[in-house]
C-alpha cells in the first residue's frame, strides 16, 4: 500500500540518499562529498539537505514548491554549484534527475556566512519523484 504524500514527511519522516555516477564520485570526494556525507532530510522539523560540508536547513513553511528536473550537463550540475543568473544553488553528484525545491524566503547555503541567499535549491537525491511528491504535498498543504 503507497503512503499518501503528505504523510510520508508528516507523520514517517523521509530520508533519502544521493545518486552518485561513478564516473565523477572520486572528484567529488576531493571535496568531501561522498555518500557518507550526502543526505536529504525532511521530517516536521524541516527540510534538510548536507552536501559534504556544504548543508542547507529551512522550515517546511519556507518550500514554496517542488519539480523533477534533469537530464543535466555535467558542467551545470556537478558539484555545489552556484547560479550566476540567479543565485539558485545546486548539490549534484549525477547529471541524471534532480529535484529542484523553491522557497519563500531565500536560504543560506554555499558560503558559511551566508552572504549569498538562495531562492532555490536543486538536489540529485534518490527517488527523486517520491521527494518532489512529497515536498509538493507539504507546500501545498501550507
Amino acid at each position: 500500500m503507497e503512503i499518501p504524500a503528505a504523510d510520508l514527511i508528516e507523520e514517517h519522516g523521509l530520508t533519502l540518499g544521493f545518486v552518485f555516477d561513478p564516473r565523477y564520485q572520486r572528484l567529488l570526494a576531493a571535496f568531501g562529498v561522498r555518500p557518507s556525507t550526502s543526505v536529504v532530510h525532511a521530517t516536521t522539523d524541516g527540510f534538510h539537505a548536507r552536501f559534504g560540508p556544504w548543508c542547507v536547513t529551512t522550515p517546511l513553511r519556507n518550500i514554496r514548491d517542488a519539480a523533477v528536473a534533469g537530464p543535466f550537463s555535467p558542467l551545470k550540475a556537478l558539484g555545489p554549484r552556484l547560479s550566476l543568473v540567479d543565485r539558485g544553488l545546486t548539490f549534484g553528484s549525477s547529471t541524471l534527475l534532480g529535484v529542484c525545491v523553491t522557497f519563500h524566503e531565500p536560504v543560506r547555503g554555499i558560503d558559511p556566512l551566508g552572504l549569498v541567499k538562495h531562492p532555490s535549491l536543486t538536489v540529485t537525491a534518490a527517488e527523486p519523484q517520491v521527494l518532489c511528491r512529497a515536498l509538493r504535498s507539504v507546500a501545498r498543504s501550507r
